[in-house]
């Protein structure tokens, strides 16, 4: 069975594993790197890692139109709830046995403040085990920390990390993260959409390939890669 991961710009993702699609973060309107539309993009489930608009913006439109299924922390659950979207709560360190895998919710250091002023809860990250035994961390927006080696414990066949600074964990800390999760695969995410979170991703993926035994994979917004 293929995985196939997308990476839409920014913090938006595709996954593609059993025959199911999941969109994570939706953030397209407004988003200068995005490589699809709202209106577009096509998804049985959602997955929303915190609050803040630059990951929930599309949540609600995308998932009234497509019926999709809005996985999330229970507070930013109840929220989309509460506007008639159909949610599953889960917290961190929860794990879910959902149609297309067991998602695992993760420590992410970082906010989750709702566009609205509301409550976020606290943030997360993804651990996703698909049907045949993949294993696919995604960390969402977060710094650095040293829990990261337990979730390397797994055995991650893809890790997907955010490399942009100034709000998440920048090149270095990145690279460090890839030494404590010890992925087969590395993608970078969440740099390039504006000039405050401008990175090279290329010499970053070199560092990634010199310094580690994991296999970094740069890609454009709008690239795939599959397992």
């Amino acid at each position: 069975m293929t995985f196939k991961y997308t990476w839409y710009g920014h913090g938006t993702h595709g996954l593609e594993t059993g025959g199911y699609k999941i969109l994570v973060d939706p953030f397209l309107t407004g988003n200068p790197a995005a490589s699809t539309t709202a209106d577009a993009v096509q998804c049985d489930f959602i997955l929303v890692s915190h609050g803040h608009g630059d990951h929930i913006a599309d949540a609600e439109t995308v998932a009234k139109r497509t019926g999709a299924l809005t996985i999330a922390n229970f507070e930013i659950a109840n929220w989309l709830d509460a506007k008639g979207v159909k949610t599953h709560g889960q917290h961190i360190g929860g794990g879910f046995h959902h149609p297309f895998g067991y998602v695992k919710l993760t420590q992410a250091i970082h906010g989750s403040g709702l566009p609205d002023g509301s409550y976020g809860g606290m943030p997360a990250g993804f651990l996703l085990t698909t049907k045949d035994g993949l294993k696919i961390y995604l960390s969402c927006d977060t710094g650095l920390f040293a829990g990261m080696s337990l979730i390397g414990d797994e055995g991650i066949d893809l890790a997907v990390l955010p490399i942009g600074d100034n709000f998440t964990m920048g090149p270095d800390d990145a690279l460090r993260a890839v030494k404590l999760l010890r992925p087969k695969h590395v993608i970078p995410t969440h740099y390039d959409t504006w000039g405050l979170i401008a990175q090279d991703g290329p010499a970053w993926g070199a560092r990634v390939n010199a310094e580690t035994n994991t296999k970094a994979h740069v890609l454009k917004p709008g690239e795939s890669f599959e397992i």
